[in-house]
């Protein structure tokens, strides 16, 4: 025989048909749930109406069970442990749990990034796999809306307000230059001597100007762009073989250059330091897996020197 249907009755009624199965006693059903002994005598007339059957039959001070009773007393508890399963606090151990996060990375942000996760992620013998994905950023808020991607880290950039997002570090523009540049005396780079210079811009855009463009255009400057390529590190490679200067976010020009005896020079601009910012869905706030990761990464940028 199934349970009737569940519209027809407070599930919490099942919780005083377990109880009282389990004690045999109204009194100990009473005290197990904390409830008044007319509270759970009114429960069980409920349900008694409900599967009209007795459920129970009065032996003295006992409360036996009647077939039908014992008939659905499997699927009953069954029921119960997953409603309580629905209500369990969720945890995340990253440890132990196995899971795929999907994190929307530029080259930019990977460098600073996946080193010191997978290092952490190593030592402690994580069941956890990172993909690191490149989307445009005019796809970032409609993948995180899917849940094809946990997280993103990207500059600044309208976004609805379903997505959440926060700043995890300020970077200011450094300029790299080979070590050996004739036009580079002693590591001052003037600003005349930077516009005299033909540079080399990274983007993913086929064109447009770069940030320190707008500033040179409301001085009424311009600089000539010799190269316009998509990444970074082979950006700073054409720069240790050429005299052409390169304009980079300064954590991120530390790593690319380690491979490269370049030199690092203050951009001869006051241009405001560029923000990275971290964006996930709102409905991820509360997920301890994407709170863990979203700590971790914070973390990674604050250990990090400037």
């Amino acid at each position: 025989m199934s349970i009737p249907h569940y519209r027809r009755y407070d599930l919490n009624l099942l919780v005083v048909l377990s109880a009282i199965f389990e004690e045999g006693n109204i009194t100990r059903a009473s005290q197990k749930l904390n409830l008044t002994q007319p509270a759970v005598s009114h429960a069980l007339a409920r349900l008694r109406d409900v599967f009209q059957d007795q459920l129970f039959v009065r032996q003295g001070a006992a409360m036996v069970p009647t077939p039908l009773a014992r008939q659905i007393i499997a699927p009953v508890r069954t029921a119960l442990q997953s409603l309580g399963s629905l209500t369990e606090e969720r945890t995340f151990d990253p440890a132990a749990d196995r899971r795929v996060f999907r994190l929307a990375l530029r080259d930019v942000f990977e460098s600073s990034v996946l080193p010191p996760l997978m290092e952490q992620l190593e030592k402690t013998g994580s069941l956890i796999a990172i993909h690191s994905v490149r989307t445009d950023r005019t796809e970032i808020e409609t993948e995180l809306r899917r849940g094809s991607i946990d997280l993103a880290m990207d500059i600044p950039f309208p976004v609805g307000d379903e997505i959440n997002q926060l700043r995890v570090v300020r970077d200011p523009l450094t300029v790299v230059a080979r070590r050996g540049h004739p036009q580079i005396a002693e590591g001052n780079l003037s600003l005349d001597s930077f516009l005299a210079q033909g540079h080399v811009m990274v983007s993913s855009r086929r064109k447009g100007p770069g940030i320190e463009d707008f500033e040179l255009n409301r001085l009424g400057l311009r600089r000539e762009i010799k190269l316009r390529c998509q990444h970074y590190f082979a950006a700073c490679r054409v720069v240790s073989q050429t005299d052409l200067l390169l304009t980079m976010p300064g954590r991120y020009a530390q790593v690319a250059n380690l491979a490269f005896d370049n030199l690092l020079l203050p951009l001869p601009l006051k241009i405001p330091d560029l923000d990275a910012v971290m964006y996930w869905h709102a409905n991820m706030d509360d997920d301890p897996a994407s709170q863990w990761l979203r700590g971790r990464l914070s973390a990674i940028f604050s250990d990090q020197p400037t």
